[in-house]
Order: structure tokens, then C-alpha cells, then sequence
């Protein structure tokens, strides 16, 4: 029988010897990212902390029925938001001699839309607010401003390009019971699942 060599005599050594010559092969880099996970064992000896995590595993499955609900409700003001709003974001208002954009604000060609100043005329295209971002022309677009908007940040410059596009009569039934049943109520359903 051939004698162990003296570097391979105890057994951790031959777990290295593995481990390198598996390192070798794979990358062992995304292994050091379950360090991340060591926090965790304080879990173990704060037993306030072992209620707050054991009181979040237990809202996982109300959480994602409100998520759900809140998905619905945000894909149903996608929908109407199109109907409404589809393509108005992008007019404004060009300059008649150079043909350059005059003011990167929503316009309309009929009352009570706003329009446009003497020496420039309102037409297409212009990209829109936010650099293209905030508008209804498709199902994606309108699903992330209407997700802005119940967020409450900068929903009312949202209203104020509707008013600017299509007048001031309507727009308010749409954002009113938007920030109401987005905001105020779906939203505070997370909180309540929270902290029932």
C-alpha cells in the first residue's frame, strides 16, 4: 500500500485540494455572495426581531392578493387612460419660421385645450413629458403613469398636461378617483395586511 503523502494527511487538506481543483473549473466568486446572508443569525437572538420576520413570512400570501388587486386596479386606469389620453402628449407647439420647438408643453388646436402662441402652430411630434416616458400610447406606458400617479409623484403635472392637451372639462374624473382608489385606498390595504 503506497504512504499518504504528508500534505494530504488530514482530511481538510483534501477538502481543499477538491475545492481547488473544482475552483479551477468554477467560479467560486458567487459563493461569497451568501455572505450577505449572515446578518441573518442575529434572527436567532433578538426574539422581537424573530416576531417582526415570523408576522412578514405570515403576510406573504395577503400580500400578494393585494398585490394582485393593486395590479387589476392600475391595469383597468391603463385601459381607460388610453382611450383617453392615447397620442395627446405628443403636440406642441413649433415655431412657424424655424420649425423648432417653441414650448415643451402639451397643446390643443381647439378650446379649451391651451393653445398656442401667435407665430407658432401646434402639431405632432413631439416625444413628450418626461423625455417620452409619461403617456398613454401604449399598455406598458400607460401601466407606469398610471403607477406614478398612485404614487403621487407628480401626478398633478400629469393632470395639468391633460388639461393642456385636451381642456380642463373632464380630466378631473379620471385623476380624482385615480389618486382616491390608487392611493388613499388600495395602497393603505398594504399597510392594513402589514399590520393585521
Amino acid at each position: 500500500m503506497a504512504a499518504m503523502s504528508p500534505s494530504c494527511s488530514s482530511p481538510s487538506s483534501g477538502l481543499s485540494s477538491i475545492l481547488a481543483s473544482v475552483g479551477s473549473q468554477f467560479d467560486l466568486r458567487t459563493l461569497r455572495a451568501v455572505r450577505v446572508l449572515r446578518p441573518l443569525k442575529l434572527v436567532s437572538g433578538i426574539p422581537s426581531l424573530q416576531v417582526v420576520l415570523k408576522s412578514i413570512m405570515k403576510a406573504m400570501i395577503p400580500l400578494l392578493q393585494i398585490g394582485l388587486l393593486l395590479f387589476f386596479a392600475i391595469l383597468i386606469f391603463a385601459i381607460i387612460g388610453l382611450e383617453f389620453y392615447m397620442g395627446k402628449f405628443h403636440t406642441t407647439c413649433f415655431d412657424l419660421v424655424t420649425d423648432e420647438i417653441k414650448v415643451e408643453v402639451p397643446c390643443g388646436t381647439d378650446e379649451p385645450a391651451r393653445i398656442c402662441p401667435n407665430g407658432t402652430k401646434c402639431k405632432k411630434y413631439w416625444e413628450g413629458p418626461n423625455y417620452g416616458i409619461t403617456q398613454f400610447d401604449n399598455i406598458l406606458f400607460a401601466v407606469l403613469t398610471v403607477f406614478q400617479c398612485i404614487t403621487m409623484e407628480g401626478w398633478t403635472d400629469l393632470l395639468y398636461y391633460s388639461n393642456d392637451a385636451s381642456g380642463n372639462t373632464w380630466n378631473w374624473l379620471y385623476f380624482i378617483p385615480l389618486i382616491i382608489i390608487g392611493s388613499f385606498f388600495m395602497l393603505n390595504l398594504v399597510l392594513g395586511v402589514l399590520s393585521g
